[in-house]
């Protein structure tokens, strides 16, 4: 049975010892790794965005990882390709890094910052739907790379987890076409578990110490949750994510499609929760977003019938005021449904519902709307 470590870190002031505490739960550093390994830590950070809005993985926590693991002896870098709405090259990153505090943490950990943009397609012929991925060459450079994931809602997936945040191994705009085949929650959940079945992270650790609700993974709202989680199986913990947030495992993409393949754990009941009670874990009241419905009549005419879904879904809107015509939706859309003149236009015949144009606005300009189709089916 998979084991998922827990324990309790009510702020950031307190990461470092509490991870350690974590480390020694699950039988120290060295298990993870060998003296002289070179080993690649891939946060998310989605966007060049304040730590404290809950965007991205804390700093804290990437610096009291890599304190870990370079007093492991290890050479530790740091390896990531923004959201799709970035270039991936030197400009994007040497901004993420400095709005998401990574200089700091890395300076003060002993961490190399990764500038190195280049790619490798990797042929996988095993995969169910992708054959071929492209891969950052930091992560396939480096000996084994850990995942430092946040807790944070999603609007297309509902759930952005440890599984998740492998996406942000994919090179930036390269997403787009990964986005533009998997038009739907159900397809693009098989994407992600082809990704992890050919990139496994040795460790993986979430900063749920305040995740984001509502609607996420880039415009929700900070909540307090005082966690953090720790499993050498990404999909493990996401079990556990889901019960902590109040998600159904029968409405989370990611754990139905694990259970398609018969891969386990796609269950709670399949995990062993290490360090605290699992009624202990539950956040009362956490907000789900927009996209997500509880309406079982809207999801099986959505299946039914797909060429209703753009009746069945909320649609992504541009707010004229808010707009600055900084193009970040036009370069994330997988579709080319956004065109730039003074302010952003969405074509809603093309739009697939994605969402990527939601989370890759850094100035809250776009809306999810609500039609009344769907508000008085999800009432």
């Amino acid at each position: 049975m998979s084991k998922v470590y827990i324990i309790r870190c009510p702020d950031y002031g307190q990461v470092s010892g509490k991870m350690d505490e974590l480390m020694t739960m699950m039988g120290g550093v060295s298990q993870f790794v060998n003296a002289g390994q070179r080993v690649a830590l891939k946060p998310n950070l989605l966007l060049a965005a304040d730590p404290a809005k809950a965007v991205t993985t804390h700093p804290s926590v990437v610096a009291a990882i890599g304190r870990l693991f370079t007093a492991a002896s290890a050479d530790v870098v740091l390896a990531e390709s923004p959201g799709a709405g970035y270039a991936y090259d030197r400009k994007a990153l040497e901004k993420t890094y400095r709005m998401c505090g990574m200089e700091e943490a890395a300076k003060g950990a002993g961490i190399e910052l990764g500038y190195d943009t280049s790619y490798e397609s990797v042929s996988f012929p095993e995969g169910k739907l992708i054959k071929r991925f492209e891969i950052i060459s930091p992560i396939r450079k480096a000996d084994c790379y850990v995942n430092v994931c946040k807790l944070k809602t999603h609007n297309l997936m509902f759930l952005s987890g440890g599984v998740k945040n492998l996406f942000g191994l994919i090179p930036g705009r390269t997403k787009t076409g990964y986005h533009s085949t998997m038009t739907t929650k159900e397809l693009f959940a098989e994407l992600l578990l082809d990704l992890l079945s050919l990139v496994p992270p040795r460790l993986t650790i979430m900063d749920a110490v305040v995740g984001m609700e509502g609607e996420g993974p880039a415009n929700g709202n900070p909540r307090q949750v005082g966690l953090l989680l720790a499993s050498t199986d990404p999909l493990s913990l996401d079990v556990v994510a889901s019960e902590i947030i109040g998600l159904p495992e029968d409405r989370n993409p990611l754990l139905l499609a694990a259970k398609g393949r018969g891969i386990h754990p796609s269950s709670i009941a399949e995990v062993e929760i290490v360090g605290m009670p699992l009624n202990e874990l539950r956040i009362a009241g956490y907000k789900m977003p927009s996209a997500y419905s509880n309406s079982t009549m809207l999801r099986v005419i959505a299946a039914v019938l797909p060429l209703l879904r753009p009746l069945l879904t909320v649609d992504p809107r541009i707010l004229k005021n808010k707009c600055t015509g900084c193009g970040a939706c036009k370069n994330a859309c997988p579709r080319d449904a956004i065109t730039l003149r003074k302010v952003a236009s969405i074509d809603r015949q093309k739009c697939i519902r994605c969402y990527c144009c939601h989370e890759m606005c850094r100035f809250d300009a776009i809306e999810l709307h609500k039609g009344k189709i769907y508000r008085m089916l999800n009432k």
